[in-house]
């Protein structure tokens, strides 16, 4: 067992400022010395790969003791540092575990960087469809039953890729898909971007890396206090090969790391190391008294299985007017969706203070009117389905414009996304159904913010010809 209260990279990057050296290196602030107000001080630790600071792609000192500290702290086979963000270790779980032509299975809740890691694989993915949750009005994540089925429809796949938790903290019975997986020679590849803090133990969900996961790609800045693009990426099993997940990771992220985001992850990986039983009960205690608040200025909240998520609705406010009510009295929501706004809370330890009260005072100030946004939920008929192009034949097709209004079956050419969450609606290659259009209609109405769509304001999508 390692001494999780040491932080390598941090100490060494203090012992390089402590110096007060002079910098005829990059970058070119120079220490900070040619920047002037608040952000200099921070700028002092934004180097590069000088003596005793290491080097995350031939790690051998600081960087690498602090990734062995990492890798006992959720007892993985071995864990690494991500500079650029969840995305770049999406993208090399998928290049580093499939190969060209494989067929892959891929819960259709997933995030985009998979998407596009499965492009860049050129794989075949199989989508399979999620349940909802219907309490938070989201999907959640996929059956065992749809696992079989699309097993014995083929049985040939290489990998199962997973979105655990989704964005709202919902959970799922995640160790039996992988044990089912891993019978038929399956690997299970994790997306557990809002996971970092599952290692506390009770409350939390457990991690699928405790359920065999074989490798687990987590956003460290998404709930620990690391900073934006700090993320780790665990290797689980045995089953992987872990020099291969190197190579990706070595082509894949910036020749130029940043040393403020390695160490914000090496303090991230102390933080919630050292998260005890005080801090879990402090947490607990004040989560409870917001809660309470909020729910005594008419607010109804809906608890995930994770406590740091939170749903908020309000009577008479869809999700984004609440969010936008939010933001004229400087309350930051997450997101926003019809319904609800997604609150992230704050993993605090004993001791910490958090303004609760100032947010409880705001938000107090929006008082609930009359009506209800009418839950509608959309759950997909079809629980497996397939692209109707490969992507090598998708980069030779013709693609043409067509009205949102005559789009229903016909195959997509551009991929559209709500984001956040950054689930798309649908994807190049997909059929367009008419609940995916349906759902956009209403999205749009709301006034949801989307990314591509290039045409969307004109009422337009791009499909195949």
């Amino acid at each position: 067992m390692r001494d999780q209260n040491r932080m390598p990279l941090v100490e060494a990057l203090q012992s390089h400022i402590d110096k007060d050296s002079v910098s005829f290196h990059v970058p070119g602030h120079k220490n900070g010395a040619l920047v002037e107000g608040q952000v200099r001080k921070a700028l002092e630790y934004d180097v590069t790969e000088l003596a005793g600071l290491d080097d995350l792609h031939a790690p051998e000192g600081a960087i690498r003791e602090a990734q062995e500290l990492l890798t006992d702290h959720y007892k993985s086979e071995k864990s690494y540092f991500l500079v650029n963000g969840s995305t770049v270790g999406n993208l090399a779980m998928i290049l580093g575990v499939c190969n060209e032509g494989d067929v892959v299975f891929v819960q259709r809740n997933c995030h985009k960087s998979i998407l596009n890691g499965l492009q860049l694989a050129n794989v075949k993915p199989v989508f399979l469809h999620p349940e909802l949750d219907e309490q938070a009005a989201a999907a959640s994540g996929i059956s065992q039953a749809t696992l079989i089925q699309a097993l014995r429809l083929y049985p040939n796949a290489k990998a199962l890729i997973l979105t655990y938790p989704t964005y709202y903290g919902t959970v799922y019975d995640i160790k039996s898909l992988i044990e089912l997986s891993h019978e038929h020679g399956v690997n299970v590849l994790v997306d557990e971007a809002h996971g970092a803090h599952f290692s506390c133990g009770t409350p939390f969900p457990s991690s699928s890396l405790g359920w065999g996961a074989d490798v687990v790609v987590q956003s460290a800045h998404k709930t620990l206090p690391a900073m934006t693009m700090g993320s780790f990426l665990h290797i689980g099993t045995e089953r992987i090969d872990q020099d291969r997940i190197e190579h990706y990771l070595g082509m894949l992220q910036s020749s130029s790391p940043s040393y403020p985001i390695m160490g914000s992850l090496d303090y991230a990986r102390h933080y919630i190391a050292s998260y005890s039983a005080e801090d879990i009960e402090f947490f607990k205690d004040k989560r409870k008294h917001f809660l309470k608040g909020l729910r005594g200025a008419g607010y109804e909240i809906i608890e995930s299985a994770d406590p740091l998520k939170l749903m908020v609705r309000l009577r008479g406010y869809s999700g984004y007017e609440l969010q936008e009510e939010l933001k004229n009295r400087s309350v930051f929501s997450e997101l926003a969706d019809p319904y609800q706004v997604l609150f992230i809370l704050p993993l605090i330890k004993k001791g910490m203070t958090f303004p609760y009260e100032k947010a409880l005072l705001s938000m107090k100030a929006i008082e609930p009117s009359e009506g209800n946004t009418e839950l509608i939920l959309l759950e997909k008929q079809q629980k497996i389905t397939a692209l109707r192009h490969s992507f090598k034949e998708m980069e030779k097709k013709e693609k043409g414009w067509a009205s949102v209004d005559e789009v229903v079956g016909r195959t997509a050419a551009e991929v559209l996304v709500p984001y956040p969450p950054g689930i798309p609606l649908f994807y190049p290659g997909e059929e367009i159904l008419e609940e995916s259009i349906s759902e956009l209609k209403r999205l749009m109405k709301l006034g949801a913010k989307f990314q591509g769509g290039k045409k969307l304001e004109e009422g337009k999508i791009s499909i195949f010809v």
